[in-house]
């Protein structure tokens, strides 16, 4: 390991888990109203104010908003109170903006983070394919290959038949090879209009329902990804694949190998790093928020971290007042709720 990559001495998760959880209460006030920019910025802005209550000297390398035109903690922004290590940030306040301004399954806050210096930067690269399994099938993949030989290998690893297998898939046009190549080979698809942070978690977690995960989805969001992957001990790969005129024009201009293949190992270079999301609309793995008059409102979050490799499933109570109102407005109350 480099030596200018340091392992915290704490589990980071714990603490970057009240800053998802104010992020998704805040978002979740705006559930089904059919605008995916106001729950985003009510997430961004709660998540930033209690990413500056955390003991770290934190610098946000995969952003929010760029590719969704959203409200933005940008790339490069200094977050922590700097009290603690230094670490790479990686954020997204709400994945899903569309699940949530529709009120559907399986949006989530999330945060990932990493020693100083060992996360990937995707720079101008927007979309990754990618594949994920989990760890008894990490040494099955392989992104070059067909999905049927890939779903092959998996299958066998996992002491399965393909048919057994369900493949998490986003339902994009870009997919209809892929998901014609799965059918074919005979395992389940389960389509999803957003989220593959949440399929690659799923996937890298045994006993989710879902086994694999295929396709091509945001960059930033395969980042993400990779330190729940990682932490998880789990498999992925991924290679740029630009979908976009801009994307393309870049990457060709900087000359970037298109045909190489990212490593877990090469997403995140640290040996320890730490994931942490809380369900914001209702799903089959993490619970939404739910709001009552005199329970207060209920997160249910996961936190993984990979040196230990623990994962916690955290059910939150939180006792706020009846007029709280979100968003902005409701900055100051999520941070003395972040801090209890």
């Amino acid at each position: 390991m480099s030596k200018s990559i340091t392992t915290p001495d704490r589990n980071m998760a714990m603490e970057l888990v009240r800053v998802t959880e104010a992020a998704a209460i805040s978002a979740a006030r705006y559930m089904g109203t059919g605008d995916k920019e106001i729950g985003d910025q009510a997430a961004v802005d709660a998540m930033r104010a209690v990413l500056e209550t955390v003991d770290i000297e934190g610098t946000v390398i995969i952003g929010e908003g760029e590719k969704d035109e959203a409200p933005m903690l940008y790339n490069g922004e200094l977050v922590g109170n700097g009290n603690g290590p230094k670490m790479d940030i990686a954020v997204d306040p709400v994945e899903g903006t569309r699940l949530l301004a529709n009120g559907t399954p399986n949006s989530i806050a999330v945060i990932a983070a990493s020693a100083s210096g060992s996360m990937w930067v995707p720079e101008d690269s927007l979309y990754m394919n990618k594949i994920v399994v989990e760890e008894r099938a990490k040494n099955a993949i392989d992104i070059n290959d067909t999905p049927t030989n890939n779903l092959k290998r998996i299958a066998k690893a996992l002491d399965r038949k393909v048919n057994q297998l369900t493949v998490f898939v986003l339902d994009k046009p870009r997919h209809k090879q892929l998901i014609s190549a799965i059918r074919k080979a005979g395992a389940r698809i389960t389509l999803h209009t957003d989220g593959d942070v949440m399929g690659a978690l799923m996937a890298a977690i045994p006993g989710t329902g879902v086994d694999v995960l295929m396709g091509t989805g945001g960059t930033p969001e395969g980042v993400i990804a990779a330190a729940a992957v990682k932490a998880l001990r789990g498999g992925m790969q991924g290679k740029r694949d630009p979908q976009i005129d801009y994307e393309i024009e870049e990457l060709t201009k900087k000359g970037v190998d298109l045909t190489q293949v990212l490593y877990i190992d090469d997403l995140i270079k640290a040996e320890d790093a730490f994931f942490a999301a809380t369900g914001i609309t209702e799903g089959s793995f993490l619970k939404g928020i739910h709001f009552d008059q005199i329970k207060g409102v209920t997160t249910h979050s996961i936190v993984i971290r990979a040196l230990s490799g623990s994962i916690r499933f955290i059910e939150g109570s939180h006792s706020l007042q009846r007029n709280l109102a979100f968003g902005e407005a409701g900055l100051k109350q999520a941070v003395k709720m972040a801090s209890m």
